[in-house]
């Protein structure tokens, strides 16, 4: 035991001076080398297997996350986009009304009546507002109807385009008056009555006449979009699309004529502030 013991002495003073043993123990690291690799796989693949298994589950749960992210985030675009356009319409309605010199009232729509023979809206604004029978309502583009019922908190408007409806307007170009009358159609006024001498074209902006006192001067009412004339008949056949955007606005305004009756003036400076009633225009612009 102690010659063993002074022969390991010797060999690792030797080792250490000299390095005889450097090659010796080099080959002993490489037969040793696949018992230590083997020896050691197991938990080597019991850390990777951990690490790829919690990686895994954590993609998953950002992957979730992401997902639930991107819907949120669609849906706010999408209300963003419905913000927009309304913002777009009210600036319309604004620029409109600064063209306009009578005191006007935003007004939201609240239901379309859903008769195939009638053409009417229900409004948010109500007698409480100021608003009363037989009131112009516009929007952006041109005239839209009027008031037909009211009450304290909504009222019903008649479009221009109901079958029981007429307008007196004339022709911008040449002032020749005549009567628009609703046809039931989204999109369709009849001008009856045109002799087939007058001077009438496709493309003629149709405006309020002032005629009857119920609706301004000077309001866009609708484009001839057709005019036929049959010599056998004694007048033409004219029709026009309305300017207005009927089956799109959401928006509109409720008009007060400037030589408004003096209860009606009374009602207008009692309705409420805010923003919600009617405003005084001082510009001299008119509807184009």
């Amino acid at each position: 035991m102690a010659l063993l013991v002074i022969i390991s002495v010797v060999l690792m003073t030797l080792d250490h001076r000299q390095h005889h043993l450097e090659g010796i123990r080099a080959a002993l690291a490489t037969v040793v080398y696949p018992f230590r690799y083997a020896v050691s796989l197991p938990a080597t693949f019991g850390n990777w297997a951990s690490e790829s298994l919690a990686t895994r589950a954590r993609l998953l749960e950002r992957n979730d996350a992401l997902q639930e992210e991107h819907l949120r985030l669609q849906a706010r675009l999408q209300r963003f986009e419905a913000l927009e356009r309304e913002n777009t319409r009210l600036r319309e309605l604004l620029h409109s009304a600064q063209k306009v010199r009578n005191q006007v009232l935003i007004a939201e729509l609240l239901a379309v009546d859903q008769d195939p023979f009638k053409r009417q809206v229900v409004l948010n604004k109500g007698t409480r507002d100021g608003v009363f029978e037989g009131q112009p309502l516009i929007d952006a583009h041109g005239v839209m109807g009027q008031v037909l019922h009211t009450a304290p908190f909504t009222s019903t408007a008649v479009l221009i385009t109901d079958p029981g409806h007429a307008l007196p307007v004339q022709v911008n170009r040449n002032g020749l008056r005549a009567v628009a009358q609703g046809t039931g159609a989204a999109n369709r006024l009849e001008v009856p009555h045109i002799p087939n001498s007058a001077d009438v074209r496709v493309g003629d902006l149709l405006v309020t006449s002032g005629l009857g006192q119920r609706f301004p001067p000077g309001y866009p009412v609708a484009r001839v979009d057709a005019v036929e004339k049959d010599p056998s008949l004694p007048y033409a056949q004219v029709t026009a699309r309305p300017t207005a955007w009927l089956e799109r606005s959401r928006e509109v305004l409720l008009v007060w004529q400037a030589e408004a009756e003096p209860g009606r003036e009374d009602a207008v400076k009692n309705a409420p502030a805010s923003g919600q009633g009617p405003k005084k225009d001082d510009e001299e612009g008119q509807g184009s």
